[in-house]
């Protein structure tokens, strides 16, 4: 991919201070774009991945998973930065549990950040971008999205729906050239994953024919290419990045 191919560009990176969502801020920086690093309370961290990144960061608070939330935050990037060209909605959380004892509090909490967070970015932003004709949707999904996981319904059913959210918005919004893209992501390292007891992460390396977790930045260049030009005839995909573990 061309070195500075999203020069010019603003883009919004919910759930974008840690773990996967801190790469992927990183790479589109590092791909010319201007980033909004978003987050919903760890100030301290999204300023960290700013500074880290250096000009052309901002560190802007707002909780996606309501709709006023989303509203605000979205005009607020209009404002103060500029016309949103790419929203990245990764902002996401996990309430794992044994469905006889999943709280209704845990599904709800999870839904309402995972999906509900992407839905209603998507729609604040869908406005400002079909009156552009232009723009590019990247929602973060999961390998377990696709083939389910016993004891995370709640996670399963939230990255599942952002699958037809992306393809229902795809069919929607492309014909003013807003491209809608999903990823779904492995087993990548993160605070998460290294957590895990050594007989699990020997059971995900087993599955995974490429034999390695995978790195958030492994995430984070798939979705600059998904955000740029070079995927300007793709729309409505789901691309793994799961090292074959779907297969």
């Amino acid at each position: 991919m061309p070195d500075r191919e999203l020069e010019g560009r603003v883009a919004l990176v919910t759930g974008g201070s840690r773990g996967i969502g801190a790469a992927v801020s990183t790479e589109l920086a590092r791909a010319g774009a201007e980033v909004v690093v978003n987050y919903t309370s760890n100030a301290e961290a999204a300023e960290r991945v700013c500074a880290e990144i250096g000009e052309g960061a901002h560190a802007m608070r707002g909780d996606v998973s309501t709709m006023h939330g989303a509203t605000g935050l979205v005009e607020q990037v209009e404002s103060e930065v500029g016309p949103i060209a790419i929203l990245v909605n990764n902002a996401g959380i996990t309430r794992d549990n044994l469905i006889m004892k999943l709280a209704e509090e845990d599904w709800r909490d999870v839904i309402d950040t995972n999906l509900g967070g992407a839905f209603f970015t998507c729609r604040a932003v869908a406005r400002p971008m079909l009156k552009r004709r232009a723009g590019s949707i990247v929602n973060m999904s999961s390998v377990v999205g696709v083939h389910g996981n016993a004891g995370q319904t709640n996670y399963a059913a939230s990255k599942a729906g952002l699958i037809g959210l992306t393809k229902s918005l795809a069919k929607e919004l492309g014909v003013r050239g807003i491209r809608v893209n999903a990823i779904a992501p492995g087993y990548i390292s993160t605070e998460l994953t290294d957590a895990l007891p050594e007989p699990a992460r020997e059971a995900i390396l087993k599955s995974t024919p490429l034999g390695r977790l995978g790195s958030t930045d492994d995430v984070a260049r798939a979705v600059r290419f998904l955000a740029s030009d070079q995927a300007a005839f793709v729309t409505g995909h789901v691309l793994a990045v799961d090292g074959g573990l779907g297969i």
